[in-house]
């Protein structure tokens, strides 16, 4: 197991901290997203004001089942993206049966926290986004065009229902956060078969299966395949375990960096210890030798971005 420390990341590659019952969750909360708090809109939290509205009894009743219900009556401020019970309703047949019970208590989290994002964003401000920092963690994409707006899959169908600790935005479909891990994502994607065996033979599966956040540098099976031959297979040879971690480890930075914040950067502090050199170079964004040909795929505990070669720290 590798040690993860809290490495700064530079600029606005660092993420702010936001806690809620149920676990700690980090979450980007970019400064152009939000809007002066106003106490004197709504008269009732954000969870009385929902109750009150009557067509949102299922997600009162995940949010108890959750444990969430004190948390969003509380200060915060906060801003929810609330699917209606008509929403709900949508999922296959069993789902909320589902997640109800105590054993799916983390998942329901997951996924109630995926609706919230830190502080009070109304509609003005969220019609200027692309993309918003959840406290789950993980983003929603956001979609303002035709006088619409949609969060990941979802329509708004009503917008800035304001509550004393926050507002409400109501939605048409219950958005789901990824619920891979980053080991997950990456043999789901058939791409990374190489990375995969690596992993294991470091033991460094557990790791990156872990709370995290991550950040990886996911160089694909051809990017392994444009090493010198052998290389892959002395690397796996356990007399080679430490140099195989210090490259692997090499490839993850700690915190969930996505590509709009990679750019912003001139080196990524890796687990390794070295920093990676960021560059652009035509119109291609570089870590070091090797060029991101994929961003932002979302992991359950960090994002993954996919580079076209195998980087290695500077005393390899």
């Amino acid at each position: 197991m590798i040690r993860l420390t809290s490495l700064a990341l530079a600029a606005a590659a660092l993420t702010q901290g936001y806690a809620i019952a149920g676990g700690a969750c980090s979450s980007a909360q970019p400064v152009a997203t939000t809007v002066a708090y106003n106490p004197s809109k709504g008269a009732s939290d954000i969870v009385d004001t929902a109750v009150a509205a009557g067509s949102f009894k299922t997600l009162a009743a995940a949010l108890q089942a959750a444990g969430l219900i004190e948390t969003l009556k509380g200060p915060g401020p906060f801003t929810v993206f609330a699917p209606t019970d008509e929403a709900f309703a949508k999922l296959p047949a069993g789902t909320v049966e589902n997640l109800l019970k105590p054993e799916n208590r983390q998942t329901l989290i997951d996924i109630l926290t995926y609706h919230v994002v830190p502080g009070k964003v109304g509609s003005d401000a969220v019609v200027t986004l692309t993309n918003a920092a959840t406290v789950n963690g993980q983003r929603v994409d956001i979609v303002a065009a035709n006088g619409k707006v949609m969060v990941d899959n979802a329509n708004v169908v009503k917008a800035d229902v304001w509550a004393s600790n926050g507002v409400i935005h109501v939605i048409d479909a219950v958005i789901m956060p990824s619920t891979k891990d980053i080991v997950q994502t990456a043999v789901a994607a058939g791409s990374f078969k190489t990375l995969a065996a690596a992993l294991e033979a470091a033991g460094l599966v557990s790791t990156l299966q872990g709370d995290g956040p991550f950040t990886v540098f996911a160089p694909t099976d051809e990017a392994f395949a444009k090493l010198p031959a052998g290389t892959v297979e002395n690397l796996l040879k356990p007399e080679n375990l430490a140099q195989l971690r210090a490259v692997l480890t090499y490839h993850v930075v700690p915190g969930r960096v996505y590509a709009d914040q990679v750019v912003k950067l001139t080196a990524a502090p890796t687990v390794q210890g070295a920093s990676a050199k960021v560059s652009t170079r035509a119109g291609k964004v570089m870590i070091d030798n090797a060029a991101v040909v994929k961003t932002d795929i979302e992991a359950s505990n960090g994002v993954i971005h996919v580079i076209d070669a195998v980087i290695l720290p500077p005393s390899n």
